[in-house]
């Protein structure tokens, strides 16, 4: 008798530690936390962990999953990240996956901003049947690559790529100008490569010439002859896809060389980099930027305002952000597909995620919703275009969610100068 009274407390007690156990979903995010677009990666790992807190603690927030302390689904479980960096490396970030999935027995992924890094990485993960959302890498075919368990809830490169000639029309119909030429350039990675063949498709789509298609070095050191041939070439439309320190070159050659595009339409990336601002000064000024995200939503997206509360407190006081406002709508679509699955199980997860459908209330991007098509592409985004204007990003199209006027052409920088 006092064996089985033996084997049944035991069996309590393991059932109990097994119960206790279920209680964490662990998720492992890999992101860019040293090198040269640090500041990136650091807001958007405090943005995830904004998204995690509303989940864990409870928030007074009208979205469904802060209305507890924990995963209601998952009988209130909490949610633990665990974060690793990728150094801007895709086999740093193909690494550290590795070693989150087999040594940190993460339930789940979520990475990692650069598209090369994202595409090792995520590999790793389909590999092992570990679901993987990506909130912020734009790579077109991140999705085209027939994986079951990888999801991106942003929009990527052929959508912002759509949303420039969609504004260069409206753009001719409203002034009457028409863009007749454009100048393509691009880094020479994932990002920049794709970024360049699908504005290029475009252009010709459109009747558009292209001047110039210059394709430089990541992380160069120079970049006065491809400055040069794109002043020469002086096209209506100047299309940089260039990560941060590369934008920073970008502008700074520019100005050396007098170089003044009349329009500057940036893929994001180096031109909303949390820094970019601060570091260019009125240099920054007339620059064009596609994004998911501006603060000046706000009049239309009140919610944006109080996750912008909420984030300052894990971000040491700096303001939401495009890519950290991308990542916290992709943390929140992963938990609640958590939440709906029940389980920490990856196939529950995977297929939860299939049936996501969340409103355009939940969110604090002006996506119409996140619901992911067969390719695991969300097919509600709905991307912008900001301007710098006064030392802030003023959102100029579609025009009817402008805040400001565009101003064009861009200021010379004779003309910045003097402001």
């Amino acid at each position: 008798m006092k064996s089985k009274a033996l084997v049944s407390a035991l069996a309590l007690l393991l059932g109990a530690s097994a119960a206790h156990a279920q209680q964490e979903v662990r998720i492992g995010v890999i992101m860019p936390l040293s090198g040269p677009v640090a500041q990136i990666g650091i807001d958007a790992v405090a943005a995830m962990r904004t998204a995690v807190e509303i989940v864990n603690e409870g928030a007074d927030l009208p979205l469904a999953l802060a209305k507890g302390k924990g995963l209601a689904g998952l009988k209130g479980a909490k949610v633990r990240l665990i974060v690793a960096d990728h150094q801007g490396k895709p086999e740093v970030g193909q690494g550290e996956t590795e070693r989150l999935i087999n040594q940190e027995k993460v339930h789940v992924v979520s990475g990692a901003y650069f598209s090369s890094v994202t595409a090792a990485s995520s590999q790793v993960a389909e590999r092992a049947g570990i679901p993987y959302v990506n909130g912020s890498s734009s790579q077109p075919a991140l999705t085209q690559r027939g994986l079951k368990f990888f999801f991106r809830t942003s929009p990527n490169d052929e959508h912002f790529t759509h949303v420039m000639f969609d504004f260069m029309k409206d753009f001719t119909k409203k002034t009457g100008k028409k863009v007749e030429s454009v100048s393509i350039f691009h880094e020479d990675t994932a990002f920049g490569t794709d970024s360049a063949r699908v504005q290029e498709k475009l252009a010709r789509d459109n009747n558009i010439k292209v001047s110039e298609k210059i394709a430089y070095k990541a992380q160069t050191t120079a970049l006065t002859a491809e400055v040069q041939r794109l002043k020469l070439a002086n096209a209506d439309v100047f299309l940089p896809s260039s990560y941060t320190s590369d934008t920073f070159l970008l502008l700074k050659t520019a100005k050396d060389l007098d170089f003044n595009p009349k329009l500057l339409l940036a893929q994001n990336a180096g031109f909303t980099d949390p820094t970019f601002i601060t570091t260019m000064g009125k240099d920054a000024e007339g620059s064009i930027t596609r994004s998911p995200y501006n603060a000046d939503l706000s009049a239309r997206i009140p919610l944006i305002e109080r996750v912008n509360a909420l984030f300052k407190k894990h971000s040491n006081g700096r303001d939401l952000s495009d890519v950290p406002a991308r990542e916290f709508t992709g943390m929140m679509t992963l938990l609640d597909a958590i939440n709906r699955a029940g389980s920490t199980e990856p196939e529950k997860i995977r297929v939860a995620l299939t049936q996501t459908n969340i409103p355009p209330d939940q969110l604090i991007v002006p996506y119409r919703g996140v619901k992911f098509d067969a390719t695991g592409q969300n097919e509600l985004v709905r991307p912008i275009l900001m301007q710098v204007q006064k030392g802030k990003y003023c959102t100029i199209y579609p025009f009817e969610l402008a805040a400001c006027e565009l101003v064009y052409p861009a200021p010379t920088w004779a003309e910045k100068a003097k402001m």
